[in-house]
C-alpha cells in the first residue's frame, strides 16, 4: 500500500506539471483527492490494516494529501495568470480608435413645440388643463351649441365635421375649444388654463393643411379682464417663441364663441412677406384665433358676465412649428420620413 501512495504522488505530480488550464487541474484535483478519488479509497481501507500499519500509511497519506494541495495551488495560481493575461490581450480595447455610431431616436418636431409652448404659458401664470375635460371624441353640444354656434352655422356639415357612428350627434372634435366648456363647468373663476390636443376636420390635404392637425387652446376668465390683457399674452408669447424681430398682426375675424374677435398673423419665414406658395401669396401666415370670451359662452356654463369676462385663443402648432424651422409642407409631419426627422 506504501508503494501505492507513492505511485499515486508520482502520477499526480506529473498531471499536475503537464495541466494546461484551470479545468484541466481541476479535473486532476478531483481525479485525486475529492470523495471518491483515489487517496480517499485507500484511507477508507485503513480499518482493515493492523495499527501499527495504520499509523505508519495514514501519516503518509495525509502527507501525500499535503503535498498534492500545494501543488495544486501553486499551478493553478500559475495557470491563472497566464489565462488572465490572454483574456486581457484578446479583449484589449484601442481608446484611440472611434466609437461606433448608435443611431438614438428623438422627440418629434411638434412634441418639441407643444412642450416649449406649454413651457411658456406656464411661464406666464397658466397651468395645463386636465385631460379628461380635453377628449377627442366630443359631442355636438359641446363642439358647438355650448360655445354659441348658431343650428345652421357651416362648421356643422358633414363637409367639415368628422361625424361619428358611436351615437348621435358624436363627432371628432374640430377644436380643442370644447376644453374650455368643460373647464369652467368644473371651475369657477379665477381660470387660467391651456389645453393641448389633437383635432380633426373634412380638409383637403395640402401643403398648409390636413385632416388631423394640432391645437393648444387657452383661456383666462377673471375679474376686469381686457383685450389689452389678450394682446399683451400673445404679444409676450410671440415675443418668447418667435424673438422680437419677427413682424405680427392682429386682424378682426370673426368666431361664434368670442366677442370681438381678432386673428394673430405672423410674417412667412419662407418668402420674408413677399408671398409664396406656403403663404398663399400673401406674405402672412396666420398662427391663432383669439378673442374675449361671448357672454353667452359665459351664461352657458353659469358664469355672470356682468361680473367676470376673460379671453381665449386657440394657435395651430403644425403652423407655428413650420415657421420657427422654415418648413415649407405640414405633411412633411406625418410622412415618417427618417431625412426630415433625423433634423431635429
Amino acid at each position: 500500500m506504501k508503494e501505492k501512495l507513492e505511485q499515486i504522488l508520482k502520477d499526480a505530480e506529473k498531471e499536475i506539471n503537464c495541466a494546461a488550464s484551470v479545468q484541466c487541474l481541476e479535473n486532476v484535483k478531483i481525479k485525486y483527492l475529492s470523495r471518491k478519488g483515489e487517496l480517499n479509497t485507500i484511507k477508507k481501507n485503513l480499518k482493515d490494516l493492523s495499527d501499527e500499519d495504520k499509523r505508519v500509511i495514514g501519516s503518509l497519506a495525509n502527507n501525500i494529501s499535503n503535498q498534492l494541495e500545494q501543488m495544486l495551488e501553486a499551478k493553478n495560481e500559475e495557470l491563472y495568470k497566464i489565462e488572465l493575461n490572454k483574456k486581457l490581450l484578446e479583449e484589449k480595447i484601442d481608446l484611440t480608435l472611434p466609437s461606433d455610431y448608435t443611431p438614438q431616436g428623438k422627440v418629434h418636431p411638434l412634441t418639441q413645440t407643444i412642450n416649449e409652448i406649454v413651457e411658456i404659458f406656464q411661464g406666464l401664470g397658466f397651468s395645463v388643463m386636465p385631460s379628461e375635460y380635453s377628449p377627442e371624441v366630443e359631442t355636438e353640444y359641446i363642439n358647438f351649441d355650448m360655445l354659441n354656434f348658431p343650428p345652421e352655422h357651416p362648421a356643422k356639415d358633414m363637409q367639415d365635421t368628422f361625424y361619428t357612428k358611436t351615437a348621435p350627434n358624436v363627432i371628432l372634435r374640430s377644436q380643442t375649444s370644447g376644453a374650455q366648456i368643460r373647464q369652467m363647468l368644473n371651475q369657477k373663476p379665477p381660470v387660467r388654463v391651456i389645453s393641448p390636443g389633437r383635432v380633426y376636420r373634412c380638409e383637403a390635404v395640402s401643403a398648409r393643411k390636413n385632416n388631423l392637425f394640432h391645437q393648444i387652446e387657452g383661456l383666462l376668465v377673471d375679474k376686469d379682464i381686457t383685450f389689452g390683457d389678450l394682446k399683451g399674452i400673445l404679444n409676450e408669447f410671440v415675443r418668447i417663441y418667435f424673438g422680437s424681430a419677427r413682424p405680427t398682426r392682429f386682424r378682426a375675424s370673426y368666431f361664434p364663441f368670442t366677442e370681438p374677435s381678432a386673428e394673430v398673423d405672423v410674417q412667412c419665414i419662407m418668402c420674408g412677406g413677399k408671398g409664396c406658395r406656403t403663404c398663399s401669396g400673401t406674405g402672412w401666415l396666420e398662427v391663432l384665433g383669439s378673442g374675449m370670451v361671448h357672454a353667452n359662452v359665459l351664461k352657458n356654463v353659469g358664469i355672470d358676465p356682468e361680473i367676470y369676462s376673460g379671453f381665449a385663443f386657440g394657435m395651430g402648432v403644425e403652423r407655428l412649428t413650420m415657421l420657427k424651422y422654415a418648413i415649407n409642407d405640414i405633411r412633411l409631419f406625418f410622412n415618417n420620413d427618417i431625412r426630415f426627422l433625423r433634423q431635429f
